[in-house]
């Protein structure tokens, strides 16, 4: 018997970060030199390296029994604790039942378009999972390039809306910003939130990186500044270290009491509701505690001990340019002072830059600008500073901690050897490309990602 594939999931294309997980797999595998035991060097993947804090793996532990189904919207326990936590740490005041939890923030972005009407704005570069999500939908959208300094322009952002015929537009903003790692500040917002109110416009904010921030007193959430239009998304992926646990939160604006049912709709068709043990698990997670605000002050600051590092010996690197982090555990890395020697070098697209730089002997995964919604052409790349032990690090960081700029970087060579050693490879490949000495691209190799 033939199988039938829906046409619409015919036209979506294997998400980059899988395509090239897939092929550091097989590479890893297949390479042939000695040299390759050691793997890569992982700038790739986003993934918070540190342990999930003991205090949500024990409530887990006490919780497993629990098989009954919970509360589509999520159990009241944790809708209180999201409240309070919002209002603790975000100045948001948000009463319970504008809160919906769901498996993720992905999930819910993705639910949350589902059920909004108009066309969405989406700023680029961009996390590489909200334009699959919109082309799935079958959502009108338009790009909304950011100038130099990699932030949303208000006039640019007015411009565009000015043109768009939908009564509604929704404009997705990340803040902490994944790739750049860039942070707005209270100003910048206020001055997006001008335009939305002027051109009715939706916003969907997606805060997951809130709690990365390095100077956390410089977060202003959406929420606070445009109640009345944010949809804010958060949980516990990035801030607990706890990707896995699949827990999101979204906090409904201001007086939508028109699609809460609706929105509630969707969740009880899609996935009844999220595990029971994990909601019982991120209630500690999300309590207000001496523990947790610990963890978050230690992981804040190993994330911007790298990513200075990081920021400083990739823009060292002749002709590089790098977005300098506030938060996250990103930046931007431009390399497109190369263009006319990859070019050269038959390499034409910042997929093909990917491809050589994890070959024998780089072995350096990025993440390419095509795959961050940016031109194929455009030879930028995501680089994430976690390739090291989350666990040990954490522990070394509070034995000793790093005061002085030397000894930050000391700390890096001593607990990073894998993100200063890929530094140096991706050094080493624009060396080789300037003098025209690249070793050739393994055909093989490159076939598997592409295909």
């Amino acid at each position: 018997m033939k199988f039938i594939v829906d046409q619409q999931v015919e036209d979506i294309e294997m998400p980059e970060n899988l395509k090239l997980n897939t092929f550091l797999q097989e590479f890893h595998s297949d390479c042939p030199h000695k040299e390759c035991g050691f793997g890569f060097y992982g700038f790739a993947f986003g993934q918070s390296p540190f342990p999930v804090p003991q205090i949500i793996q024990d409530t887990l532990i006490k919780n497993v029994h629990k098989g009954e189904y919970a509360a589509v919207s999520g159990i009241p326990e944790l809708r209180n604790a999201i409240s309070k936590y919002n209002k603790h740490y975000f100045g948001i005041d948000v009463i319970p039942n504008r809160i919906y939890v769901g498996p993720g923030t992905k999930e819910l972005i993705f639910n949350l378009l589902e059920i909004l009407h108009g066309t969405v704005i989406l700023p680029t570069p961009a996390w590489l999972g909200y334009l699959p999500q919109i082309r799935f939908l079958k959502k009108n959208y338009h790009m909304l390039p950011t100038r130099a300094n990699k932030k949303i322009s208000p006039a640019d952002l007015r411009k565009l809306a000015l043109r768009l015929q939908d009564r509604q537009k929704i404009l997705i903003l990340n803040n902490p910003h994944n790739p750049t790692g860039l942070l707005y500040d209270k100003l910048e917002l206020e001055e997006i939130a001008d335009v939305c109110r002027e051109q009715n416009i939706t916003v969907i904010s997606d805060e997951i990186y809130a709690q990365t921030c390095y100077d956390f007193s410089k977060f202003v959430s959406m929420g606070k500044i445009y109640p009345e239009g944010t949809f804010v998304t958060n949980g516990l992926s990035k801030s607990h270290a706890a990707g896995g646990y699949r827990l999101g939160y979204v906090i409904f604006p201001q007086h939508a009491i028109e699609l809460k049912d609706q929105f509630k709709k969707i969740l009880a068709t899609e996935y009844t509701a999220v595990s029971t043990p994990i909601q019982h698990a991120a209630v500690a997670g999300f309590e207000i505690s001496s523990e947790i605000d610990e963890y978050f002050e230690v992981t804040r600051n190993i994330h911007q001990i790298m990513g200075e590092y990081t920021y400083h010996e990739l823009s060292a690197i002749e002709g590089v340019k790098a977005t300098k982090p506030d938060a996250t555990f990103y930046l931007l890395a431009d390399f497109n002072a190369y263009s006319p020697e990859l070019q050269k070098a038959k390499i034409s697209t910042s997929q093909k830059l990917s491809e050589a730089l994890i070959v024998h002997p780089y072995h350096t995964a990025i993440v390419g600008g095509d795959s961050l919604v940016l031109e194929r052409t455009d030879f930028s790349a995501r680089i994430a500073f976690v390739d090291y032990n989350g666990a040990a690090v954490y522990k070394n960081y509070l034995e000793n901690k790093p005061k002085t700029s030397s000894e930050r970087t000391q700390f890096v060579k001593d607990n990073a050897p894998k993100i200063v050693l890929g530094i140096k490879m991706i050094e080493q490949f624009f060396e080789d490309l300037k003098k025209n000495n690249l070793h050739e691209l393994n055909a093989k190799k490159s076939s598997m990602i592409t295909s």
